[in-house]
């Protein structure tokens, strides 16, 4: 490869060492070109698998400030570069060397650090961002439900409360209108005890009426 191809070819690298969310390097000696294409469709865009050169790869990765992967860069090497969940990659790549042992999973790169092949296939174990998100969905959803059904439970009680109310007092109405009726007899009582003052106070006038006869008959 001549010098400016070279210098590309590293250039790609390294900026897909830096641009992607990690890579899965694979020994793919003995896959046949249909094998590779399958795996490459299977990955669909979750990754961009792609065989490299050793030297190069260890020329961008040094660029790249990863350290570590030289030991993995011995034999025939492809890169997995993902673009997607890194759990998700590392799964599709595990079940597919599962399927095809001439897969060999040598090791990997996340977050800038590199990663042994056991590292690859604990990440292949661990739960996937979707599945995350949607248990994190169902914990929130009944989350949600239970602060509904404690803000809810109060009206709820109110509710039968009320009807409960209601139903007694169709059978008894003095338990709603009893009081009213006893505010109401309180003022009858209070009028007939000022009746006597009235007709007292009436009575007065006829009394002082009669005080000129009387005067009268007395000159009389």
């Amino acid at each position: 490869m001549a010098r400016p191809d070279k210098a590309a070819a590293v250039a790609e690298l390294k900026d897909r060492f830096t641009s992607s969310n990690g890579a899965v390097l694979t020994e793919y000696r003995g896959l046949t070109v249909a094998a590779l294409r399958e795996l490459r469709r299977s990955l669909g865009e979750d990754a961009t698998y792609a065989v490299t050169k050793n030297t190069l790869t260890q020329i961008a990765a040094r660029e790249a400030g990863i350290d570590g992967i030289d030991e993995q860069l011995a034999g025939p090497t492809a890169i997995a570069f993902i673009d997607g969940d890194p759990v998700t990659v590392a799964k599709g790549l595990r079940d597919f060397a599962k399927a095809n042992p001439l897969l060999v999973i040598k090791g990997g790169v996340l977050e800038g650090k590199a990663l042994s092949a056991d590292e690859v296939k604990k990440l292949a174990d661990l739960e996937s961002r979707e599945t995350l998100l949607a248990k994190l969905a169902g914990a929130m959803k009944g989350t949600m439900a239970n602060a509904a059904s404690l803000f809810n439970a109060p009206l709820s009680q109110a509710a039968r409360v009320v009807a409960a109310l209601e139903a007694k007092a169709k059978e008894d109405p003095s338990v709603i209108g009893g009081a009213g009726a006893a505010a109401a007899t309180e003022p009858e009582a209070a009028a007939g005890a000022e009746a006597p003052e009235a007709t007292q106070t009436a009575a007065a006038p006829a009394a002082e009426d009669s005080t000129p006869a009387a005067d009268a008959a007395d000159e009389n």
